[in-house]
Protein backbone atom coordinates (compact mmCIF):
# COMPACT_ATOMS: atom_id res chain seq x y z
CA UNK A 1 0.00 0.00 0.00
CA UNK A 2 1.55 3.26 -1.19
CA UNK A 3 1.74 6.75 1.13
CA UNK A 4 -0.85 8.07 -0.73
CA UNK A 5 -2.95 5.46 0.05
CA UNK A 6 -2.34 4.77 3.47
CA UNK A 7 -4.48 7.69 4.89
CA UNK A 8 -7.43 7.16 2.83
CA UNK A 9 -8.29 3.78 3.50
CA UNK A 10 -6.80 3.90 7.44
CA UNK A 11 -9.16 6.78 8.09
CA UNK A 12 -12.45 5.02 6.62
CA UNK A 13 -15.15 3.22 7.62
CA UNK A 14 -13.91 0.05 8.64
CA UNK A 15 -13.69 -2.60 11.44
CA UNK A 16 -10.83 -0.53 12.97
CA UNK A 17 -11.82 1.61 16.29
CA UNK A 18 -8.75 4.21 15.41
CA UNK A 19 -10.94 6.24 13.05
CA UNK A 20 -11.31 9.83 15.00
CA UNK A 21 -8.37 12.62 15.92
CA UNK A 22 -9.27 11.99 19.67
CA UNK A 23 -8.62 7.91 19.44
CA UNK A 24 -5.35 8.37 17.85
CA UNK A 25 -4.33 10.94 20.33
CA UNK A 26 -5.02 8.63 23.36
CA UNK A 27 -3.45 5.94 21.97
CA UNK A 28 -0.04 7.74 20.52
CA UNK A 29 0.19 9.28 24.54
CA UNK A 30 -0.28 6.05 25.86
CA UNK A 31 2.77 4.24 23.77
CA UNK A 32 4.62 7.21 24.01
CA UNK A 33 4.46 7.23 28.12
CA UNK A 34 5.40 3.40 28.50
CA UNK A 35 8.49 4.44 25.88
CA UNK A 36 9.36 7.19 27.82
CA UNK A 37 9.30 4.88 31.20
CA UNK A 38 11.66 2.22 29.89
CA UNK A 39 13.32 4.00 28.03
CA UNK A 40 16.83 4.05 29.67
CA UNK A 41 17.84 7.14 28.61
CA UNK A 42 16.07 10.74 27.33
CA UNK A 43 18.24 10.34 24.04
CA UNK A 44 17.12 6.81 23.46
CA UNK A 45 17.02 6.75 19.84
CA UNK A 46 13.79 4.38 19.59
CA UNK A 47 12.29 7.20 22.02
CA UNK A 48 13.36 10.15 19.34
CA UNK A 49 11.83 8.11 16.58
CA UNK A 50 8.49 7.20 17.98
CA UNK A 51 8.43 10.72 19.45
CA UNK A 52 9.01 12.05 15.30
CA UNK A 53 6.11 9.46 14.49
CA UNK A 54 3.42 11.11 17.02
CA UNK A 55 4.72 14.61 15.79
CA UNK A 56 3.28 13.61 12.37
CA UNK A 57 0.21 12.76 13.07
CA UNK A 58 -0.95 15.17 15.16
CA UNK A 59 -0.65 17.32 12.43
CA UNK A 60 -3.78 15.13 11.31
CA UNK A 61 -5.71 17.39 13.49
CA UNK A 62 -3.67 20.14 14.39
CA UNK A 63 -2.33 20.71 11.13
CA UNK A 64 -2.91 25.16 11.02
CA UNK A 65 -1.78 25.65 15.02
CA UNK A 66 1.56 23.55 13.78
CA UNK A 67 1.88 25.39 10.23
CA UNK A 68 1.40 28.62 12.40
CA UNK A 69 4.17 27.42 15.45
CA UNK A 70 6.56 27.27 12.37
CA UNK A 71 6.10 30.64 10.71
CA UNK A 72 6.47 32.26 13.99
CA UNK A 73 9.69 30.65 14.42
CA UNK A 74 11.31 30.91 11.04
CA UNK A 75 11.58 34.93 10.88
CA UNK A 76 10.03 34.76 7.33
CA UNK A 77 12.94 31.93 5.74
CA UNK A 78 11.35 28.51 4.52
CA UNK A 79 10.19 26.08 7.37
CA UNK A 80 9.48 22.30 6.74
CA UNK A 81 6.75 20.56 8.18
CA UNK A 82 6.66 16.59 8.26
CA UNK A 83 3.12 14.77 8.09
CA UNK A 84 2.42 11.42 7.95
CA UNK A 85 2.79 11.33 3.97
CA UNK A 86 4.47 14.32 2.76
CA UNK A 87 7.22 16.98 3.73
CA UNK A 88 5.72 20.47 3.44
CA UNK A 89 8.45 23.35 2.67
CA UNK A 90 6.67 26.86 3.30
CA UNK A 91 7.93 29.77 1.93
CA UNK A 92 6.22 32.88 2.41
CA UNK A 93 8.69 35.78 1.48
CA UNK A 94 8.00 37.71 -2.15
CA UNK A 95 11.21 36.25 -3.26
CA UNK A 96 10.99 33.02 -2.39
CA UNK A 97 7.10 32.58 -3.58
CA UNK A 98 8.03 33.91 -6.97
CA UNK A 99 11.01 31.20 -7.31
CA UNK A 100 8.30 28.49 -6.29
CA UNK A 101 5.96 30.09 -9.34
CA UNK A 102 8.67 30.47 -11.96
CA UNK A 103 9.62 26.70 -11.48
CA UNK A 104 8.81 24.65 -14.34
CA UNK A 105 5.93 22.58 -14.13
CA UNK A 106 8.00 19.51 -14.89
CA UNK A 107 10.01 20.48 -11.54
CA UNK A 108 7.11 21.54 -9.04
CA UNK A 109 3.62 20.57 -10.10
CA UNK A 110 0.42 22.17 -9.03
CA UNK A 111 -1.37 18.85 -11.01
CA UNK A 112 0.40 16.47 -8.45
CA UNK A 113 -0.02 17.81 -5.57
CA UNK A 114 -4.13 18.25 -6.65
CA UNK A 115 -3.96 15.04 -7.36
CA UNK A 116 -2.41 13.49 -4.12
CA UNK A 117 -4.92 15.87 -2.44
CA UNK A 118 -8.36 14.60 -4.23
CA UNK A 119 -7.84 11.68 -5.22
CA UNK A 120 -9.65 11.70 -8.51
CA UNK A 121 -9.18 7.88 -8.83
CA UNK A 122 -11.76 7.33 -6.38
CA UNK A 123 -13.60 10.78 -5.39
CA UNK A 124 -14.16 11.70 -9.53
CA UNK A 125 -15.12 8.10 -10.99
CA UNK A 126 -12.10 6.31 -11.79
CA UNK A 127 -10.66 10.24 -13.30
CA UNK A 128 -7.35 9.41 -14.15
CA UNK A 129 -4.66 12.81 -13.42
CA UNK A 130 -1.38 13.20 -15.33
CA UNK A 131 1.26 14.53 -12.41
CA UNK A 132 2.68 17.01 -15.68
CA UNK A 133 0.26 20.02 -16.15
CA UNK A 134 -0.74 20.49 -19.86
CA UNK A 135 -0.10 16.62 -20.86
CA UNK A 136 -3.82 16.27 -22.41
CA UNK A 137 -4.30 20.21 -22.51
CA UNK A 138 -5.52 22.99 -20.52
CA UNK A 139 -8.58 24.29 -22.43
CA UNK A 140 -10.56 24.12 -19.24
CA UNK A 141 -8.15 26.80 -17.27
CA UNK A 142 -9.28 29.47 -20.23
CA UNK A 143 -13.36 28.49 -20.44
CA UNK A 144 -13.65 29.32 -16.38
CA UNK A 145 -10.84 32.24 -16.17
CA UNK A 146 -12.40 33.97 -19.92
CA UNK A 147 -15.29 32.26 -20.81
CA UNK A 148 -17.09 31.88 -17.82
CA UNK A 149 -15.42 35.48 -16.36
CA UNK A 150 -16.78 37.18 -19.30
CA UNK A 151 -20.40 35.86 -19.61
CA UNK A 152 -20.58 36.73 -15.60
CA UNK A 153 -23.21 39.74 -16.73
CA UNK A 154 -25.73 37.16 -18.48
CA UNK A 155 -25.37 34.89 -14.83
CA UNK A 156 -25.22 37.04 -12.27
CA UNK A 157 -29.09 38.54 -12.86
CA UNK A 158 -30.90 35.23 -13.09
CA UNK A 159 -28.54 33.51 -10.59
CA UNK A 160 -29.67 35.95 -7.65
CA UNK A 161 -33.26 34.91 -8.66
CA UNK A 162 -32.34 31.53 -8.36
CA UNK A 163 -30.80 31.66 -5.42
CA UNK A 164 -33.37 34.24 -3.65
CA UNK A 165 -35.94 31.42 -4.62
CA UNK A 166 -34.40 28.26 -3.67
CA UNK A 167 -32.57 29.92 0.12
CA UNK A 168 -36.31 30.51 1.09
CA UNK A 169 -37.26 26.79 -0.10
CA UNK A 170 -34.15 25.40 1.97
CA UNK A 171 -35.12 27.20 4.82
CA UNK A 172 -38.81 26.12 5.12
CA UNK A 173 -37.57 22.50 5.23
CA UNK A 174 -35.50 23.13 7.88
CA UNK A 175 -36.32 23.56 11.67
CA UNK A 176 -37.94 26.31 13.73
CA UNK A 177 -37.45 28.52 17.05
CA UNK A 178 -40.98 29.55 17.43
CA UNK A 179 -42.42 29.81 13.65
CA UNK A 180 -38.67 31.24 12.57
CA UNK A 181 -36.35 29.30 10.55
CA UNK A 182 -33.30 27.84 12.39
CA UNK A 183 -30.95 26.26 9.82
CA UNK A 184 -27.26 23.78 9.69
CA UNK A 185 -25.69 26.60 8.06
CA UNK A 186 -22.96 24.48 6.67
CA UNK A 187 -25.60 22.35 5.00
CA UNK A 188 -27.60 24.90 3.60
CA UNK A 189 -25.03 26.60 2.05
CA UNK A 190 -23.26 23.45 0.34
CA UNK A 191 -26.85 23.22 -1.44
CA UNK A 192 -27.26 26.48 -2.36
CA UNK A 193 -23.87 26.05 -3.60
CA UNK A 194 -24.71 23.65 -5.99
CA UNK A 195 -27.74 24.83 -6.80
CA UNK A 196 -25.72 28.04 -7.78
CA UNK A 197 -23.13 26.24 -9.46
CA UNK A 198 -25.53 23.99 -11.71
CA UNK A 199 -27.54 26.94 -12.30
CA UNK A 200 -24.27 28.88 -13.52
CA UNK A 201 -22.41 26.09 -15.37
CA UNK A 202 -25.38 24.27 -17.04
CA UNK A 203 -27.30 27.68 -17.58
CA UNK A 204 -30.90 28.09 -18.49
CA UNK A 205 -31.35 25.27 -21.32
CA UNK A 206 -30.64 22.47 -18.61
CA UNK A 207 -31.87 23.93 -15.75
CA UNK A 208 -34.21 21.13 -15.14
CA UNK A 209 -30.83 19.31 -13.61
CA UNK A 210 -30.49 21.74 -10.96
CA UNK A 211 -32.75 20.40 -8.28
CA UNK A 212 -31.83 17.16 -9.76
CA UNK A 213 -27.61 17.67 -9.29
CA UNK A 214 -29.01 19.72 -5.41
CA UNK A 215 -30.28 15.97 -4.08
CA UNK A 216 -27.66 13.85 -5.65
CA UNK A 217 -24.72 16.00 -4.55
CA UNK A 218 -26.76 15.92 -0.86
CA UNK A 219 -25.19 12.32 -0.23
CA UNK A 220 -21.74 14.16 -1.29
CA UNK A 221 -19.84 10.31 -0.95
CA UNK A 222 -21.81 8.97 -2.82
CA UNK A 223 -22.53 11.33 -5.64
CA UNK A 224 -19.79 11.23 -8.24
CA UNK A 225 -21.29 7.92 -9.68
CA UNK A 226 -24.26 9.75 -9.99
CA UNK A 227 -23.09 12.69 -11.60
CA UNK A 228 -21.03 11.68 -14.04
CA UNK A 229 -24.04 8.90 -15.28
CA UNK A 230 -26.51 12.09 -15.55
CA UNK A 231 -23.65 14.22 -17.24
CA UNK A 232 -22.30 11.83 -19.62
CA UNK A 233 -25.44 11.39 -21.87
CA UNK A 234 -25.72 14.97 -22.01
CA UNK A 235 -22.06 15.70 -23.29
CA UNK A 236 -21.98 12.81 -25.81
CA UNK A 237 -25.05 14.50 -28.04
CA UNK A 238 -23.17 17.40 -27.41
CA UNK A 239 -19.80 15.77 -28.83
CA UNK A 240 -21.85 13.82 -31.52
CA UNK A 241 -23.39 18.03 -32.51
CA UNK A 242 -19.20 18.39 -32.85
CA UNK A 243 -18.93 15.84 -34.99
CA UNK A 244 -21.62 17.25 -37.33
CA UNK A 245 -20.67 20.46 -37.94
CA UNK A 246 -16.97 19.25 -39.14
CA UNK A 247 -19.26 17.84 -41.46
CA UNK A 248 -20.77 21.20 -42.05
CA UNK A 249 -24.45 20.61 -40.72
CA UNK A 250 -26.17 23.17 -38.62
CA UNK A 251 -26.49 21.88 -34.98
CA UNK A 252 -27.81 24.30 -32.04
CA UNK A 253 -25.58 26.87 -30.26
CA UNK A 254 -24.73 26.36 -26.57
CA UNK A 255 -23.37 28.77 -23.83
CA UNK A 256 -22.58 26.79 -20.66
CA UNK A 257 -19.47 25.51 -18.95
CA UNK A 258 -19.98 22.09 -20.96
CA UNK A 259 -19.60 23.88 -24.51
CA UNK A 260 -17.18 26.14 -23.48
CA UNK A 261 -14.70 23.19 -22.08
CA UNK A 262 -15.12 21.41 -25.47
CA UNK A 263 -14.26 24.72 -27.74
CA UNK A 264 -10.84 24.84 -25.68
CA UNK A 265 -9.98 21.14 -25.63
CA UNK A 266 -7.26 20.24 -27.77
CA UNK A 267 -8.16 20.45 -31.60
CA UNK A 268 -5.34 17.82 -32.88
CA UNK A 269 -7.13 15.21 -29.94
CA UNK A 270 -10.28 16.21 -28.99
CA UNK A 271 -11.44 15.25 -25.32
CA UNK A 272 -13.86 12.52 -25.30
CA UNK A 273 -17.07 12.84 -23.45
CA UNK A 274 -15.62 10.80 -20.58
CA UNK A 275 -13.08 13.41 -20.34
CA UNK A 276 -14.96 16.12 -20.12
CA UNK A 277 -17.38 15.07 -17.49
CA UNK A 278 -14.16 14.60 -15.39
CA UNK A 279 -13.23 18.06 -16.28
CA UNK A 280 -16.31 19.09 -15.17
CA UNK A 281 -16.41 17.57 -12.18
CA UNK A 282 -13.17 18.35 -10.86
CA UNK A 283 -14.34 21.99 -11.47
CA UNK A 284 -17.56 21.64 -9.67
CA UNK A 285 -16.49 19.71 -6.49
CA UNK A 286 -13.41 21.91 -6.08
CA UNK A 287 -15.78 24.50 -6.04
CA UNK A 288 -18.83 23.37 -3.61
CA UNK A 289 -16.38 23.05 -1.17
CA UNK A 290 -14.41 26.27 -1.24
CA UNK A 291 -17.40 28.40 -1.51
CA UNK A 292 -19.81 26.51 1.11
CA UNK A 293 -16.84 26.54 3.58
CA UNK A 294 -16.77 30.77 2.57
CA UNK A 295 -19.76 31.47 2.76
CA UNK A 296 -20.62 29.52 6.04
CA UNK A 297 -17.90 31.78 7.54
CA UNK A 298 -19.16 34.65 6.28
CA UNK A 299 -22.57 34.04 7.24
CA UNK A 300 -21.42 33.42 10.56
CA UNK A 301 -19.61 36.63 10.76
CA UNK A 302 -22.76 38.54 10.44
CA UNK A 303 -24.53 37.00 13.01
CA UNK A 304 -21.60 37.86 15.33
CA UNK A 305 -20.73 41.61 14.14
CA UNK A 306 -24.67 43.38 13.14
CA UNK A 307 -23.38 47.02 13.27
CA UNK A 308 -22.23 46.24 9.50
CA UNK A 309 -25.32 45.01 8.47
CA UNK A 310 -26.80 48.83 8.08
CA UNK A 311 -24.03 49.48 5.30
CA UNK A 312 -24.10 46.62 3.93
CA UNK A 313 -27.86 46.64 3.78
CA UNK A 314 -27.67 50.44 2.44
CA UNK A 315 -24.55 49.56 -0.60
CA UNK A 316 -26.91 46.65 -1.84
CA UNK A 317 -29.83 48.63 -2.25
CA UNK A 318 -28.18 51.24 -3.76
CA UNK A 319 -25.59 49.40 -6.20
CA UNK A 320 -26.62 46.02 -6.68
CA UNK A 321 -28.73 46.54 -10.16
CA UNK A 322 -24.78 48.02 -11.23
CA UNK A 323 -23.18 44.33 -9.55
CA UNK A 324 -25.66 42.60 -11.67
CA UNK A 325 -24.38 44.33 -14.88
CA UNK A 326 -21.18 43.44 -14.80
CA UNK A 327 -20.55 40.71 -11.85
CA UNK A 328 -18.21 43.07 -10.20
CA UNK A 329 -18.38 45.99 -7.64
CA UNK A 330 -19.93 45.85 -3.93
CA UNK A 331 -16.71 47.52 -2.90
CA UNK A 332 -17.90 47.32 1.10
CA UNK A 333 -19.59 43.00 0.73
CA UNK A 334 -16.23 42.37 -1.36
CA UNK A 335 -14.35 43.82 2.15
CA UNK A 336 -16.50 42.07 4.47
CA UNK A 337 -16.18 38.86 2.55
CA UNK A 338 -12.47 39.05 2.28
CA UNK A 339 -12.06 39.86 5.78
CA UNK A 340 -14.39 36.78 6.91
CA UNK A 341 -11.30 34.80 4.55
CA UNK A 342 -9.02 36.35 5.86
CA UNK A 343 -9.18 35.32 9.42
CA UNK A 344 -11.15 32.20 8.34
CA UNK A 345 -9.89 30.75 5.39
CA UNK A 346 -10.61 27.08 3.87
CA UNK A 347 -7.00 26.03 4.47
CA UNK A 348 -4.07 27.28 6.26
CA UNK A 349 -1.96 26.42 3.39
CA UNK A 350 -1.71 27.35 -0.60
CA UNK A 351 0.16 27.21 -3.16
CA UNK A 352 0.89 23.44 -3.54
CA UNK A 353 3.65 22.16 -5.43
CA UNK A 354 4.62 18.55 -5.70
CA UNK A 355 8.28 18.25 -6.62
CA UNK A 356 8.47 15.73 -9.44
CA UNK A 357 12.16 16.76 -9.19
CA UNK A 358 14.55 18.07 -6.88
CA UNK A 359 14.24 21.77 -6.29
CA UNK A 360 16.60 24.23 -4.76
CA UNK A 361 15.63 27.84 -3.65
CA UNK A 362 17.96 30.81 -3.55
CA UNK A 363 18.79 30.62 0.33
CA UNK A 364 19.62 26.33 -0.46
CA UNK A 365 16.63 24.96 1.33
CA UNK A 366 16.21 22.10 -0.72
CA UNK A 367 12.66 20.42 -1.54
CA UNK A 368 12.89 16.96 -2.66
CA UNK A 369 11.13 14.51 -5.00
CA UNK A 370 8.09 13.62 -3.13
CA UNK A 371 8.24 16.93 -1.06
CA UNK A 372 5.63 19.57 -1.29
CA UNK A 373 6.27 23.67 -1.83
CA UNK A 374 4.13 25.74 -0.32
CA UNK A 375 2.98 28.75 1.41
CA UNK A 376 1.65 29.46 5.26
CA UNK A 377 -1.78 31.30 3.88
CA UNK A 378 -3.23 31.47 7.25
CA UNK A 379 0.16 32.79 9.26
CA UNK A 380 0.38 35.21 6.38
CA UNK A 381 -3.44 35.98 6.52
CA UNK A 382 -2.10 36.89 10.81
CA UNK A 383 0.94 38.49 10.09
CA UNK A 384 1.42 42.21 11.36
CA UNK A 385 4.32 42.93 8.56
CA UNK A 386 0.97 42.34 5.92
CA UNK A 387 -1.71 43.54 8.25
CA UNK A 388 -2.37 46.50 10.56
CA UNK A 389 -3.56 45.14 13.65
CA UNK A 390 -4.02 41.24 12.58
CA UNK A 391 -5.79 39.75 15.07
CA UNK A 392 -9.05 42.36 14.87
CA UNK A 393 -11.87 41.72 12.59
CA UNK A 394 -12.22 44.91 10.52
CA UNK A 395 -14.81 44.07 7.91
CA UNK A 396 -14.60 46.84 6.14
CA UNK A 397 -10.22 46.79 6.36
CA UNK A 398 -10.10 46.09 2.64
CA UNK A 399 -12.38 49.36 1.50
CA UNK A 400 -10.71 52.79 0.73
CA UNK A 401 -11.06 55.50 2.88
CA UNK A 402 -12.20 57.77 0.70
CA UNK A 403 -15.58 55.43 0.14
CA UNK A 404 -15.70 54.87 3.74
CA UNK A 405 -15.83 58.90 4.30
CA UNK A 406 -18.50 59.25 1.45
CA UNK A 407 -20.48 56.72 3.36
CA UNK A 408 -20.23 58.03 6.59
CA UNK A 409 -18.99 54.84 8.14
CA UNK A 410 -16.82 55.60 11.17
CA UNK A 411 -14.06 52.73 11.43
CA UNK A 412 -10.95 51.71 13.09
CA UNK A 413 -8.53 53.58 10.55
CA UNK A 414 -5.61 51.76 12.25
CA UNK A 415 -6.63 48.49 11.13
CA UNK A 416 -7.01 50.05 7.32
CA UNK A 417 -4.87 48.37 4.49
CA UNK A 418 -2.91 50.73 2.92
CA UNK A 419 -4.53 50.73 -0.51
CA UNK A 420 -8.01 49.33 -0.89
CA UNK A 421 -8.13 45.57 -2.79
CA UNK A 422 -10.77 43.02 -3.65
CA UNK A 423 -11.10 39.69 -2.51
CA UNK A 424 -10.41 38.29 -6.35
CA UNK A 425 -6.93 39.49 -5.99
CA UNK A 426 -3.78 36.89 -5.79
CA UNK A 427 -0.33 38.93 -4.15
CA UNK A 428 2.31 37.35 -2.43
CA UNK A 429 0.47 38.60 1.24
CA UNK A 430 -3.09 37.47 -0.54
CA UNK A 431 -2.35 33.82 -1.11
CA UNK A 432 -6.16 33.05 -0.51
CA UNK A 433 -6.45 31.81 -4.65
CA UNK A 434 -3.03 30.53 -4.88
CA UNK A 435 0.20 32.08 -6.67
CA UNK A 436 0.62 33.86 -9.86
CA UNK A 437 0.54 32.11 -13.00
CA UNK A 438 -1.63 29.15 -11.73
CA UNK A 439 -3.61 31.39 -9.26
CA UNK A 440 -7.39 29.91 -9.46
CA UNK A 441 -9.10 30.64 -12.41
CA UNK A 442 -12.48 30.61 -11.51
CA UNK A 443 -12.23 33.42 -8.47
CA UNK A 444 -14.09 35.62 -10.42
CA UNK A 445 -16.89 33.66 -10.69
CA UNK A 446 -15.96 32.15 -7.02
CA UNK A 447 -16.20 36.02 -5.75
CA UNK A 448 -19.67 37.17 -7.68
CA UNK A 449 -21.13 33.87 -6.37
CA UNK A 450 -20.28 34.58 -2.60
CA UNK A 451 -21.51 37.91 -3.50
CA UNK A 452 -25.41 37.25 -4.99
CA UNK A 453 -25.70 34.31 -1.95
CA UNK A 454 -24.73 36.88 0.99
CA UNK A 455 -26.55 39.30 -0.44
CA UNK A 456 -29.57 37.36 -0.39
CA UNK A 457 -29.17 36.99 3.40
CA UNK A 458 -28.32 40.25 4.20
CA UNK A 459 -31.14 42.33 2.09
CA UNK A 460 -33.93 39.43 3.56
CA UNK A 461 -33.08 38.36 6.53
CA UNK A 462 -31.62 39.43 10.47
CA UNK A 463 -29.38 36.68 11.34
CA UNK A 464 -28.45 35.32 14.51
CA UNK A 465 -26.32 32.87 16.02
CA UNK A 466 -28.25 29.75 18.01
CA UNK A 467 -25.05 29.82 20.15
CA UNK A 468 -23.01 32.87 20.00
CA UNK A 469 -19.98 31.16 22.27
CA UNK A 470 -20.39 27.94 21.03
CA UNK A 471 -16.36 26.47 18.80
CA UNK A 472 -18.02 27.02 15.00
CA UNK A 473 -14.82 25.49 13.16
CA UNK A 474 -13.25 21.96 13.32
CA UNK A 475 -9.93 21.45 11.61
CA UNK A 476 -8.33 18.41 9.90
CA UNK A 477 -5.06 18.36 8.72
CA UNK A 478 -4.81 21.69 7.06
CA UNK A 479 -8.17 22.66 6.89
CA UNK A 480 -11.01 24.83 8.53
CA UNK A 481 -14.08 23.45 8.32
CA UNK A 482 -17.73 24.53 10.09
CA UNK A 483 -18.87 22.41 12.28
CA UNK A 484 -21.87 20.71 11.09
CA UNK A 485 -23.85 21.63 14.44
CA UNK A 486 -23.65 25.23 13.93
CA UNK A 487 -26.90 26.45 13.34
CA UNK A 488 -27.85 30.32 12.75
CA UNK A 489 -31.98 31.91 12.91
CA UNK A 490 -32.72 33.57 9.74
CA UNK A 491 -35.13 35.76 11.03
CA UNK A 492 -37.27 37.67 7.63
CA UNK A 493 -37.10 41.43 7.51
CA UNK A 494 -40.32 43.17 9.01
Amino acid sequence: MSSTEFPVYWLGSGPSIITTPAAVYSVCIVLWLALAFQATSSHSQAYKAFRSWVRKWEYTWRGPSIIQEGFDKSSGQPYEVQTPDTRYVFVSSPKHIEEIDRAPDSVLSLQAASKHMLQPKYTMHGFSWYDLRGTEGVGFERAIRTLLTNHLPEIVPDLSRVVKVHFDQLLSEGPSQKSTPQSRVYQLMMRLVVISNAFSFFGKELSPLVPIVGRITGTFFKSDKKVFNMLLPVVEQRCEERNMNLLGQKTPKHADCIQWIMETSPRQNPWSAERIVWELMAIWFGSVHSLSVTSTFAIRDIGRRPEYVKHLRAEIESQYAKFELTGQGLPLLDSFLKESARLTPVESMSTRRAALRPFELSDGTKVGVGDWACTPVFAINNSPDHYPDPSTFNGFRFASKELLDQMSIDTDTGSLQPAPSDLAEVSSKWQFWGTGRMACPGRFYASAVLKVIVAQVISNYDCSLVEPDAKHTITWRSTFLPRDDFRVTFAPRQ
